[in-house]
Order: C-alpha cells, then structure tokens, then sequence
C-alpha cells in the first residue's frame, strides 16, 4: 500500500502535473501512454465528463506505476468514486469540508482550490498543509503565490489555471511551490484528435524545463524534504 509520505514524494519530483479531460477506458490509456512516453507518469483525471472514473480505473489497472488522482472534486460522493477506481490523490477548484472530511474517512491525500486568506486560513484549520491556488493566473501569478505564502510559513502551493510552458518556470523557482498543475501538454484537441506524438513531446518539454528550473533554485525542492500528509494525521505505524 502506497503510503501518503510516497504519494507526496511521487509529485514533488514530477513538478508538473498534467491536468486531464479523458472520457473513457480507451482516451486515459492513450493519454496515460503518451505521458509516460514523455517521462512524465502522473496524471490528474478531471471528473468534468462522465468517463473520468473509467479512465482512472483503467490507468491504474494498467500502468500501475502511474500516480493518478482525480480532480474536479466537488462532492463527497465523487470521492467514493475516484477512491473506487483506484486514485491516488484527489484535487478540487474549492474547498469543502465534507470532501475533504470524506478524503480522510478514505486516508487519501487531497488538494483543495483556494483562492483568498480566508480560504487558505480553513484550509490550515482543517490540517492541510498543501493547497492549488485556483485560478493562479486571475490571482496574479507568482507574485500571488509570495503574497499568500507570506502569512502562512509551511504551506506549499499547486498553482493551476493559466500555467503554460511559457510561465511554469516563474512559478516553480519559488520555493513554496511543490508543482504546477497545467493542460496545455494533454490539451482536449490534441487528444480528441489522437495527436499523442504531440502529447508526449509538449510532456518531455515540460519535464525538461522543469528539472532545468528547479536545478537552479538556491533553495531545496519540496521533493527533497519530507512532506507531512494532506490530512493532518498520520497513517498508524506510518513515521511522519
């Protein structure tokens, strides 16, 4: 059983989390294919279509060595389902104490949207310590993520909604930043067309691009320290 402090590590290290609309068994594989052909074996299954469940299940059944997490997460009863189809971590635009209570019921990690203090203040007082500042971009980009993180040391930041390879760079130098969450590497017209060539090299791009950024950062990556889970408890007999 893959543990929360794992899970963590697994999406520190990949910096770059593609953020996936995949209808069905047959678009996550291809989709989960091309990702991993591009070096980048993680992805985020939007439960915006009817097929994201059947997706998960699928690339978790297949490429086990996938993370896959759902997003969109917006209700208790989605994150049955995603936990059902085999997800490893769930992300949601908002944040609501019944997800996140059900998330702990399940012991899974989950990231929610924020998008003010007040948000990133509930999201600390119910034992979070990651979020996604959503939608980044309206926000006011990384100058966002310095002005947020400033009264709340500790927490680390998913920034997603107007990333881009152009702009991922300015995020990731910060250190408060585990990873960015972006589509335009798994964007809906390269898949709907079949383009997975495309996806996996927009995938090596951004994976290249990444490493050469948070090489030259002066400070540690997240993935190089040891992240406590998302719930705020620990898994019994689990160090922390």
């Amino acid at each position: 059983m893959t543990t929360y402090t794992e899970t963590w590590s697994e999406l520190a290290s990949a910096r770059v989390v593609p953020v996936v609309v995949a209808d069905g068994e047959a678009e996550g594989l291809n989709v989960a294919d091309a990702l991993r052909r591009g070096h980048l074996p993680i992805a985020e299954i939007t439960f915006r279509v009817a097929g994201a469940a059947a997706a998960i299940r699928a690339i978790s059944e297949d490429y086990p060595e996938m993370l896959v997490g759902a997003g969109t997460v917006i209700r208790p009863d989605q994150v049955d389902a995603a936990v059902d189809a085999g997800a490893r971590f769930l992300v949601s635009p908002g944040i609501s104490e019944a997800v996140v209570a059900r998330a702990r019921e399940h012991e899974i990690p989950i990231i929610p949207g924020v998008a003010t203090p007040s948000d990133i203040m509930r999201a600390v007082e119910l034992g979070l310590d990651t979020v996604k500042l959503f939608p980044a971009g309206t926000l006011g980009g990384p100058a966002a993520v310095k002005a947020f993180a400033a009264p709340f040391p500790g927490l680390r930041f998913v920034p997603t909604g107007g990333i881009s390879a152009h702009n991922m760079g300015d995020y990731l130098m910060l250190p408060q930043v585990l990873a960015v969450g972006g589509s335009w590497m798994v964007d809906r017209a390269l898949v709907q067309g079949e383009d997975w060539e495309r996806v996996t090299e927009l995938s090596r791009d951004a994976v290249e691009l990444a490493e050469q950024v948070v090489a030259s950062r002066p400070l540690p990556h997240p993935a190089d320290l040891h992240p406590a889970d998302s719930l705020g408890t620990a898994v019994e007999g689990e160090e922390r």
